[in-house]
């Protein structure tokens, strides 16, 4: 989703933010570095490839103790000046069942990138995400090209790949599989879906 500056520009608390988050239902937020910064709307294409990444997750994992959220669950970071909101989060930690207004202890994230925040996504988010200690994985999806990003934790790094087209993508923390032509069904990438 694209980022705007608007006029919360002063640096906050999290206190501070969840009470932002309750006075403005109508806009989403996100808070990095103690600053709030107002989400605008993604394309018809990312909303579906947003649906399809969490219709994917939710029924792989349906009989693991794991749960696929989206965007409308906030990650709460240790720090207490950073809470953001992925497009889809995966938690299996028990601590995250309970959660009112975020969770905490997520072991995968997916963001869909629009062309506005590509560089935002990829930049300090990626950073913030990779700092968080249970993430394994992190999938950047661009809605520009058929191309998948795979950030996976190693023991003292990361590694990246890329996929598309017809490759599949496996995520060894989950024990899951998916193609990435299944993450774009039914969006202007898919070929099938437009010929009907």
């Amino acid at each position: 989703m694209a980022i705007q500056h608007g006029e919360h520009q002063g640096k906050i608390s999290l206190e501070e933010f969840f009470a932002l988050l309750e006075s403005d239902p109508e806009h989403r937020y996100e808070l990095i570095d103690g600053y709030p910064s107002m989400m605008t709307r993604g394309s018809p294409d990312h909303s579906i490839i947003g649906a399809n990444m969490n219709r994917i997750l939710g029924e792989q994992l349906r009989q693991r103790p794991c749960i696929a959220y989206n965007s409308d669950v906030y990650i709460e970071l240790a720090d207490k000046a950073n809470c953001l909101c992925p497009d889809t989060s995966v938690s299996c930690d028990r601590r995250d069942r309970r959660a009112t207004r975020a969770i905490h202890y997520p072991c995968l994230i997916a963001e869909v990138l629009s062309p506005g925040t590509k560089a935002h996504d990829r930049g300090i988010k990626a950073d913030l995400y990779q700092n968080i200690p249970t993430v394994q994985e992190i999938l950047f999806i661009d809605t520009q090209v058929m191309r998948i990003q795979l950030y996976q934790r190693e023991t003292d790094y990361w590694t990246m790949r890329s996929f598309t087209h017809n490759d599949t993508i496996e995520l060894p923390s989950l024990g899951i599989h998916f193609s990435v032509a299944e993450v774009y069904e039914k969006t202007t990438f898919d070929d099938s879906f437009a010929e009907e």
